[in-house]
This record gives structure tokens, C-alpha cells and sequence, in this order.
């Protein structure tokens, strides 16, 4: 079997469908950031989470940082998984894990340098799976995802391999470089948003091409 795909940035039941039928294993649904696109609101969340079939992943990106307002948010959405996108502190966990005993928590690495490695050490008692992305968390106006870059794959690798958390791909795949990511990688799954999207709209031949890529690879 190859990896585990999630489509990110759904803004609709009909992108939900579209990606559930092209092969998605799990669907991202984009609270309030502070930039990136697929933003859409709560109630919306909600709805989607509710209608998709039970196999399907819902996967809540929340820049919440309080794990209190984590678990509230989540719990008001009810996805079955939330992805934190900041680092939030280590203390905050226990709260996330007594209020959501039942709910994935996958933790978000920006891969800038060599210190993801040593985030994803500190992380890893604490989370389900890891995302790494190529966002600037501390940049003037923090880029939390969505950005449509690569980063550092060796990196990528070195966590895949050092870790016994199962690890999402995240940033700049697109048809013409997942295969190299993928034997490069070795990632459990992979997320994407942009390359699959014309004028902010989910795409199906892109979604199709994408498919057919992974399975070639």
C-alpha cells in the first residue's frame, strides 16, 4: 500500500465529495490563521465533519495555542483529529489528552532547519502523528501552512527514520516531484493543497494526475 493522502483546505461539501472520490484517506478543514488559504468557519467545519463516512479522516487545523481552547474547539467541530499548527508548550498537552482521550492529535514541524529534529523528540510522547510543513511560524505575520514550498528532505527523512510516530509529508508536492518524496521520504502520508487547486478551487484532473503519480511511484 502506498501512503495515506489528505486533501487540505476543503471549503465545501462538494470539495469533500470530490476528494473522497479521487482517493482522499483523510480531509483538512482550515480554522482562523493569521494567513494561507482553505480558511473557511466553524459551523462549516462541523457540517463537513458530520456528513463524511466514518472512514474518512477530519483533521481540524486550529493556531490555537491554550490546550483548554484546543479541546473546546475541537469538541464544537468534532473532527475526529486536530492539527495543531503552532508549537504549543509541552504542559499543555495533558489538558488536550484528558478533554480528547478519543481524538488523533497531530503535531505540526515547520522543517526551517536541523531543530525540527529535536522538536519532533520533544513532541513525540505526546502525539499521534506529525505533520511536517514549510511554513515561518515566527515570521512578521506567521505563515502556519499553505505555502506551496518544499523544504529540507533530508531532514524530513531523518525524523521519518528516527521516529516511531507515523509522519504526513506537507509542502510544495505536487505530480511531478511525489515520487521523488515519497522514496526520499518514506512518510506515512502525504498532505496537499495548493498543487491541486486552479484559482483556489479544487481541481479534479490535478486531484486525478496526483493519484495516478502516487501510484506510479
Amino acid at each position: 500500500m502506498g501512503p495515506r493522502v489528505k486533501i487540505c483546505c476543503i471549503s465545501s461539501w462538494d470539495e469533500a465529495c470530490t476528494a473522497i472520490d479521487c482517493g482522499a484517506d483523510a480531509l483538512g478543514l482550515v480554522s482562523e490563521m493569521p494567513s494561507g488559504p482553505g480558511i473557511i468557519d466553524d459551523l462549516l467545519v462541523r457540517e463537513i465533519a458530520g456528513r463524511v463516512p466514518r472512514e474518512i479522516e477530519t483533521f481540524l487545523l486550529t493556531s490555537r495555542e491554550s490546550g483548554d481552547d484546543i479541546a473546546e474547539h475541537v469538541l464544537s467541530c468534532g473532527t475526529t483529529a486536530v492539527q495543531i499548527v503552532r508549537q504549543i508548550a509541552m504542559s499543555e498537552y495533558a489538558k488536550i489528552i484528558a478533554r480528547l482521550p478519543n481524538t488523533r492529535r497531530v503535531q505540526v514541524i515547520h522543517v526551517e532547519d536541523e531543530g525540527a529534529i529535536e522538536q519532533v523528540k520533544a513532541y513525540e510522547p505526546f502525539v499521534h502523528a506529525f505533520l511536517l510543513d514549510s511554513g515561518r511560524p515566527t515570521a512578521d505575520i506567521a505563515e502556519l501552512g499553505g505555502t506551496g514550498r518544499t523544504h529540507d528532505w533530508q531532514i524530513s527523512a531523518q525524523i521519518v527514520a528516527s521516529t516511531h510516530v507515523p509522519v504526513f509529508l506537507a509542502g510544495g508536492l505536487n505530480a511531478d516531484n511525489v515520487g521523488s518524496a515519497i522514496h526520499s521520504v518514506q512518510p506515512y502520508g502525504l498532505d496537499l493543497c495548493s498543487a491541486v487547486r486552479t484559482n483556489e478551487q479544487l481541481d479534479l484532473q490535478k486531484l486525478r494526475i496526483f493519484f495516478a503519480a502516487i501510484s506510479s511511484a
